[in-house]
């Protein structure tokens, strides 16, 4: 009989952390038969899908409201495939407003979980930890500062290191990217990264179209905005008008690794522009109404997780008021001009990707970890 396991991802980090694991797991327990909540990744590995994960990507505190009656309705339908597949096992990432539920029910039908992706418990809803320590089998931290802290929380807990660590990387060389996107080789790259979502990238884009504005007043450069497969290139091409950014399909690894420096959009894409070594200005805005919650609410020294990593300030912040064109193309004139502030920045950032590394592999020790418990879950019944 095979064994079954659920597999759960809310955005398209997590699809891509999940199914780099069920890879992993699928070459060592070639027997397993996946099923979930699932993204492209997770489809393209043949997980069966019960929910879409697109239809749980919503950003901002107060944003989620409106969509509770939807996010509902996917949550009862995952856990009914759950008591209906029986599975021995399941995988959650991320997203936890929406996993900490199903893990609480899978918890009920006696069903082992690993979470993989921490809750940012460290920052914020630290109530939470209770919660974690009753209903997970192990929980898999990404960032290394995590694990203490949830072990001391009494959960058992793991620093597997980065997913992207082993896997960022361009695919072209500087000259083949700057000869497919016919950009000038004496103008200096930007890289434009204001989101994969729709929402969150049309909050950011008039701030950084007047960033580019201004700099391009004073120097010529090229600007290249590598849209996500969320938002799409087709997205950006009316707003940007007008603009010297250019939206290309994909391609992100290729525009950070070969930019001067990135405008990049608090998250995912600043590991993988730190990972990468590029100097880069961060930034997020979200509705006044979220924001002025999340003061409330959030307790940590850093808005960016290169910050947080670093344990001080090795890129400038800018957050909601203080995400402005003027500000931004400030910051990124000062790193495209100040050969020794990059310089600064790069050593930093090297450090950044020193501690994201955790020895290597972190999709390999996931799928470890997660096969021991299986194995164990055998041995019990034997």
């Amino acid at each position: 009989m095979r064994r079954k396991i659920l597999i759960s991802a809310g955005e398209a980090s997590g699809d891509l952390y999940a199914s780099l694991v069920a890879g992993r797991l699928r070459s060592i327990a070639p027997d397993v038969d996946f099923f979930g909540c699932t993204g492209p990744r997770l489809r393209a590995l043949g997980v069966r899908t019960v929910v879409d994960a697109s239809s749980l990507a919503v950003v901002g505190l107060l944003e989620v409201v409106t969509h509770i009656p939807r996010i509902y309705g996917e949550y009862r339908k995952l856990v009914a495939a759950a008591r209906t597949e029986k599975p021995a096992l399941a995988i959650l990432t991320d997203s936890p407003d929406f996993h900490l539920r199903v893990a609480r029910q899978l918890r009920r039908q006696g069903v082992p979980v690993v979470y993989l992706v921490a809750p940012q418990a460290w920052a914020w809803r630290a109530g939470r930890l209770k919660q974690m320590r009753r209903t997970l089998e192990h929980l898999l931290c990404i960032f290394p500062f995590e694990e203490a802290f949830f072990r001391q929380a009494g959960i058992r807990t793991t620093y597997i290191g980065h997913p992207l660590a082993g896997l960022v990387r361009p695919a072209l060389g500087r000259d083949e990217f700057f000869r497919k996107h016919g950009l000038s080789p004496a103008r200096p790259l930007i890289a434009v990264l204001p989101g994969s979502r729709r929402g969150e990238a049309a909050r950011h884009l008039p701030a950084l179209l007047d960033a580019a504005a201004r700099l391009e007043r004073e120097r010529a450069a090229n600007w290249v905005l590598p849209a996500s497969v969320t938002a799409g290139a087709d997205f950006f091409r009316e707003r940007l008008s007008g603009s010297p950014i250019r939206a290309i399909e994909g391609g992100s690894w290729d525009a950070m690794a070969h930019a001067d420096i990135a405008l990049a959009a608090s998250g995912t894409v600043t590991i993988e522009a730190a990972l990468l070594g590029t100097p880069m200005v961060t930034f997020y805005k979200v509705t006044p109404p979220s924001w002025l919650a999340g003061k409330f609410l959030v307790n940590v020294p850093f808005y960016s997780m290169v910050n947080l990593i670093a344990g001080r300030a090795i890129v400038p912040e800018l957050m909601q008021s203080q995400m402005t064109g003027e500000r931004i193309a400030a910051e990124a004139r000062r790193l495209l001009t100040d050969q020794e502030a990059r310089e600064r920045m790069k050593a930093g950032l090297a450090e950044v990707r020193a501690r994201l590394s955790g020895g290597g592999d972190a999709p390999g020790r996931a799928a470890a970890i997660v096969q021991e418990i299986l194995e164990g879950q055998v041995a019990h019944v034997s």
